[in-house]
């Protein structure tokens, strides 16, 4: 998935999911003969991982004691919980949390603010929670208690969310602080106005640190207003320096848990039922939506949190738009479909593309594309083990990508920079995670590591018409008009999801069939 965000419209959902409900095609779970059991032709998600709650508190807890140590006793980390996001008047979207803060929590609730003083021996990490209201329950549903919420997270030290500010006044000002009895939800300690001494004293002498979330950033932030606004209150004559918190999450998320990574497979498993269904179903379709209302579909039968990002789902000439998100074009027969659909699940997100033939079949053209892409693909995958780095993995597609355009006659020099990006204009790679696009950066493969592997060839109908007007796009394009010819309106990008091992990689998505026969076969077996 290459993508920015956007938005999908829910009318098209809405009518896609009852065109789906009433066209989709029977998938029996078992079907006995005698001793023998028939396994689905689509397969059906499995059950969703169920987690020991002490240990998963135990990691919660361990991952607040490694931010702790980075940061140090002479640091403070101050975290906010996800603004609610405006969809229209007095609407919002569906709220979601501020993937640093729900790492280190587990909570997904609004107001929810967390401090972490690793040199208070005393009350080390502080949540501020908003009271539960009756009134406001009514309308907005169930907020946490303060004993819910320390279920989730493990944190024990719970204060009224009214408390926050005068307890960051007070940090600025180098104040004792005691929040008022009432406001204190929990504490397993006897709440004192002291224990920040050593925090004090270290800003006393301008050595002290206050560590916000993606600051500082160029201009306005998307999503850390609360944090630039904090930071502006914030002078240098309190002594501390304001620091970048996201750096040490980055590190520590690129490289996932047992527990992460079982969360990510169910994620990736729900959107192979949900290609599977799509894939099976297209041939009866009039319309993409009609084929996205089937992953719509899929991500509610399945109970994903929503998808990790809005589907691209384009037949023909469409399938060559990198970002192509209405699902309003006609589907027809003879032409490729390319989906790149992903569910997220307990906050982690799948990112999967296929692209096959709405007929089932391959044409000859079709097949001379994909076969280049899924040969990239291999190529990729080849050089993936501890060590390695995304840029490697970029670098081997891309070599098989030029050979493969200079054989169909779409480039005339593989050695030029420019020719073959004409046609594959993306990186092959991202890293995978709580984010689609999720941290790592140029980090070198360790095992536990999560990226996608996506190569792709995009023949767009008006290619040739947006070069340069110069001698050499001039010459380029009669040279390679006739292949364009032959191939325009093909693409085709195909995604998987990759797990670094210690010995190589696992193909998260290896579930879902790839090549040509497999997916022709699949087709076939589905709609039969």
């Amino acid at each position: 998935m290459i993508r920015r965000f956007s938005i999908v419209s829910a009318s098209v959902v809405t009518l896609g999911i009852l065109l789906s409900v009433l066209a989709l095609p029977l998938v029996p779970v078992r079907a006995v003969s005698g001793e023998t059991t028939v396994p689905p032709v689509i397969r059906i998600t499995p059950p969703a991982p169920v987690f020991d709650d002490a240990k998963r508190l135990e990691e919660l807890a361990a991952r607040r004691k490694r931010v702790a140590e980075a940061i140090g006793p002479k640091g403070l980390l101050i975290m906010f919980s996800a603004e609610p996001r405006v969809y229209t008047n007095d609407v919002d979207y569906q709220f979601r949390q501020e993937n640093n803060l729900y790492y280190l929590t587990n909570l997904n609730q609004k107001r929810a603010t967390l401090v972490l003083t690793p040199g208070n021996a005393q009350l080390p990490e502080v949540l501020f929670l908003p009271r539960r209201n009756a009134a406001a329950e009514t309308w907005t549903g169930h907020m946490y208690s303060a004993a819910e919420a320390a279920k989730l997270s493990g944190i024990r030290e719970i204060w009224e969310a009214g408390e926050f500010t005068p307890f960051v006044n007070a940090l600025r000002k180098h104040e004792a602080y005691r929040p008022k009895p009432e406001n204190i939800l929990m504490s397993l300690a006897t709440v004192s106005a002291g224990g920040l001494e050593n925090l004090y004293s270290a800003a006393a002498s301008n050595q002290g640190s206050l560590y916000l979330l993606q600051f500082p950033p160029e201009g306005e932030s998307r999503e850390y207003r609360q944090e630039q606004r904090l930071a502006a209150t914030w002078t240098k004559e309190s002594g501390f320096m304001i620091q970048n918190a996201s750096p040490i999450f980055a590190q520590m998320r690129v490289r996932k848990s047992p527990m992460e990574l079982q969360l990510m497979q169910h994620a990736i498993d729900i959107s192979i039922e949900a290609h599977q269904r799509a894939e099976a179903f297209a041939s009866q379709a009039k319309w993409e939506y009609e084929v996205d209302a089937q992953v719509a579909y899929t991500f509610k039968l399945r109970n994903a949190d929503n998808w990790g990002y809005p589907d691209i789902v384009g037949c023909g000439p469409n399938a060559t738009t990198l970002h192509y998100e209405e699902s309003q074009g006609p589907v027809k027969s003879g032409e490729l479909m390319l989906m790149d659909v992903g569910a997220e699940y307990g906050h982690y997100s799948a990112d999967v593309t296929r692209t096959f033939p709405v007929s089932g079949k391959f044409s000859k053209e079709q097949a001379e594309v994909y076969q280049i892409v899924y040969d990239a693909q291999e190529a990729g995958a080849k050089v993936i083990k501890p060590g390695a780095t995304l840029s490697q993995v970029h670098n081997a597609a891309t070599e098989v990508i030029k050979d493969g355009l200079l054989r169909l006659g779409l480039i005339t020099d593989r050695t030029s920079d420019w020719q073959y990006r004409i046609w594959f204009m993306h990186g092959t790679s991202h890293w995978l995670g709580m984010n689609v696009h999720d941290v790592g950066g140029g980090a070198q493969f360790q095992p536990g590591m999560v990226f996608t592997n996506e190569p792709g060839i995009y023949v767009r109908p008006d290619a040739l018409d947006n070069l340069p007007k110069t001698a050499d796009y001039e010459k380029f394009i009669a040279a390679v008009r006739p292949a364009f010819e032959k191939y325009k309106g093909i693409g085709v990008r195909i995604e998987d999801d990759m797990l670094v091992t210690e010995d190589g990689v696992k193909w998260m998505t290896g579930a879902l069939p790839r090549s040509i026969p497999d997916i022709e076969t699949f087709i076939a077996k589905a709609r039969s």
